[in-house]
């Protein structure tokens, strides 16, 4: 049986010290909004002959290459474009790739936009919600029937899998949690292990291979409506406060016109009948657009948490 003990964050949150800006000093921010402002210049914008677009690396890439088809198309469209979807492996090789330059507009998740933001000079503007604009999902950790786990107290002594060091529910939240509430570090009180993505530590429990996971529940939501896992291979023993989704946007030196364009595709995408459709509709909250979003505003729990977790946003 899949069951949910719900506890919230927010005093935990309420505790944990505010966070700073910290873009790195290629970038200017004159307006105060923590990202990167666009090049005065015209000679430093991009204006490429076709568009690479990746999407968060926290699944099959394969299986999202067709699921973002019709929106690819459509962005093909609205800029006047070529437009390549780039089916990145990990979190670090889509920053690496959009500070490189080669990655023009993406979905970054959770956990990696503030270090987008600050490193690669990412420009997020929209996240998915439903028509009546609610969005979000929470951290889980997931064990699963008969691992003599019940409570988040008894992963002492025992692995837990993360996703990777960038992921805010795969990493940072539970770890800020975990220290912070139930006085548990990694190393000492438990054995961290890193399974890459949601859906391999998702799968790696479901399968006895993890006793316990940290994961994003939309990610859940999505495995259990393709029935990649059932319900009764899972036991939920925490489930957090709601986070911001994947935020998308484009790398700051866009040529600004073409930014524009970018930004209306997003807005203007009739998702009825698409691949997006299909495979985010049936989560909840029902992903059916793009809306638009503030990084100061809707970022703000984020950066908290990895101030709290001494994350730096320094660039190597």
């Amino acid at each position: 049986m899949f069951k949910l003990k719900s506890i919230a964050l927010a005093a935990l949150l309420a505790a944990l010290p505010l966070s700073s800006q910290a873009l790195d000093t290629r970038f200017t921010d004159a307006d105060g909004d923590l990202i990167a402002d666009a090049p005065t210049d015209p000679k430093d914008w991009l204006d490429p002959s076709t568009l690479v677009f990746s999407y968060t690396p926290v699944e099959d890439p394969a299986v999202y290459a067709e699921v973002w088809k019709e929106f690819i198309d459509h962005l093909a469209k609205e800029t006047g474009k070529k437009v390549q979807f780039f089916p990145v492996q990990s979190n670090a090789a889509q920053l690496e790739t959009m500070r490189a330059g080669r990655l023009h507009v993406a979905g970054f998740n959770t956990g990696s936009n503030p270090l987008a933001v600050n490193c690669a000079g990412f420009v997020p503007f929209a996240m998915m919600a439903s028509n009546d604009d609610r969005y979000g999902y929470e951290m889980e950790i997931l064990t699963y029937p008969g691992s003599g786990i019940e409570k988040v107290e008894d992963i002492k002594g025992k692995k837990l899998a993360f996703t990777s060091e960038t992921s805010n529910s795969g990493y940072k939240a539970p770890s800020a949690l975990l220290k912070q509430e139930f006085k548990m570090e990694a190393g000492t009180d438990f054995e961290p292990v890193f399974s890459g993505k949601h859906d391999n530590s998702i799968l790696g429990v479901a399968n006895k291979d993890y006793p316990a996971a940290a994961i994003a529940n939309s990610v859940l939501s999505r495995m259990l409506e393709r029935d990649v896992v059932k319900s009764e291979q899972l036991v939920s023993i925490y489930k957090s406060q709601s986070f911001p989704t994947t935020g998308y946007g484009y790398v700051y030196n866009l040529k600004p016109e073409l930014a524009e364009k970018v930004k209306e595709a997003f807005f203007n995408f009739n998702w009825e009948g698409t691949g997006l459709a299909k495979e985010f509709n049936p989560v909840e909250p029902p992903q059916e657009k793009f809306m638009p979003i503030s990084y100061k505003e809707h970022w703000q729990v984020v950066r908290d948490i990895d101030a709290a977790m001494n994350v730096s946003y320094e660039c190597n």
